[in-house]
């Protein structure tokens, strides 16, 4: 019998899950067998799960699941080197040039394990079947408006946190925006037609933020994109990749700007093809902007795990795009399984 073990993350400030309690349901009725583990974190509590009659384990159990178990969680595992014996389902970042994702290969590599990269699992036409885009977009630039409202207070922008749901969000940051007494900026969008640039927009919009929409079309040329510059707000939602046009150039922190916050929602600071190369690190819920310049001032906003901000909503969103790939786990030689095992083993070879 297949067997899905949902695993607690361990990330700080990560509430999300993949699998929602009526998921599990509908796994269970198509014959797979389903552990979910204890979490102090989760944003759905796991009375839900109890009742949709999965087994329950203590949290962080995983490494001694059954060998034939499938581990399933959403963000990177602890990074304590040992080897990696079984199947995970979880976003790796090991497959774009990440210089830190050699590690983690080596590690499945060493267990004999396979990575089926959330990231990487496509359908037939090579379209992802699931992603956080929608929310990671919205929350994204909710942060980078909050980056720019703290500038118009002579500060950097605060901590932030978990939010009850989209409502509780907007009207916080609706109220950060009117204390500042200035006209709403200007934003762009590169990556507009896409789920996270739609959130992002949305978030825009229902903020009163006037939004240039960009995409493909518009950055065909490779660039210099001086439009970007000419803009209050610059949001990246297009993902690191050979051939990423560069869009923010180091020489853009001396240049004249009007652009005094950046969100770079895909958030590719490790890659090689870094679109925005003024940053190298990710920055956090305790800092989430850095400083790149100071005269005048330039934040960026690079946080990998912008949906956590809405957890319920998020959590929601993705399973319900993830439940068709999950009910075919009793096939894992063809569809978008086999293509994801297909990329992981590509990937492993030069290791």
């Amino acid at each position: 019998m297949t067997h899905l073990w949902v695993r607690a993350e361990q990330r700080p400030n990560e509430e999300r899950v993949g699998l929602t309690p009526e998921g599990a349901a509908a796994l269970i009725k198509a014959g797979i067998r389903v552990t979910v583990e204890e979490s102090h974190a989760r944003a759905i509590p796991i009375d839900g799960y109890k009742d949709a009659g999965c087994e329950i384990a203590p949290e962080n159990s995983w490494p001694d699941a059954p060998a034939d178990a499938i581990i399933f969680g959403l963000k990177e595992l602890p990074e304590d080197g040992t080897p990696l014996p079984h199947r995970h389902i979880m976003f790796g970042h090991a497959f774009k040039g990440q210089h830190s994702g050699r590690a983690l290969l080596e590690r499945f590599k060493a267990g004999g394990g396979t990575l089926y990269d959330l990231e990487y699992l496509v359908d037939e036409d090579g379209r992802r079947v699931a992603a956080f885009g929608y929310w990671a977009g919205y929350a994204g630039a909710a942060v980078t408006l909050k980056t720019w409202a703290a500038q118009h207070r002579g500060k950097e922008c605060p901590s932030v946190g978990v939010y009850a749901g989209k409502d509780s969000l907007n009207a916080e940051l609706l109220a950060e925006l009117d204390a500042t007494g200035a006209a709403r900026p200007r934003a762009i969008v590169i990556g507009a037609l896409g789920r996270v640039g739609t959130g992002a927009a949305d978030l825009c919009e229902a903020m009163g933020v006037a939004v240039t929409k960009w995409d493909m079309t518009e950055t065909a040329s490779g660039g210099p994109f001086p439009e970007i510059l000419d803009h209050d707000l610059f949001l990246n939602c297009i993902l690191a990749r050979p051939g990423t046009p560069v869009f923010v150039p180091r020489e853009a922190l001396t240049a004249p700007r009007n652009l005094t916050a950046i969100g770079d929602v895909a958030c590719d600071p490790d890659s090689d093809y870094n679109p925005i190369p003024i940053y190298d690190h990710a920055t956090n819920w305790e800092q989430p902007a850095l400083r790149a310049a100071t005269d005048p001032v330039l934040d960026v906003v690079a946080i990998d795990n912008l949906p956590s901000m809405l957890p319920v909503e998020s959590s929601e969103d993705f399973a319900a795009q993830l439940l068709p790939s999950l009910l075919t786990l009793t096939d894992l030689e063809s569809g978008v399984w086999g293509r994801a095992a297909a990329t992981y083993n590509s990937h492993i070879e030069g290791i």
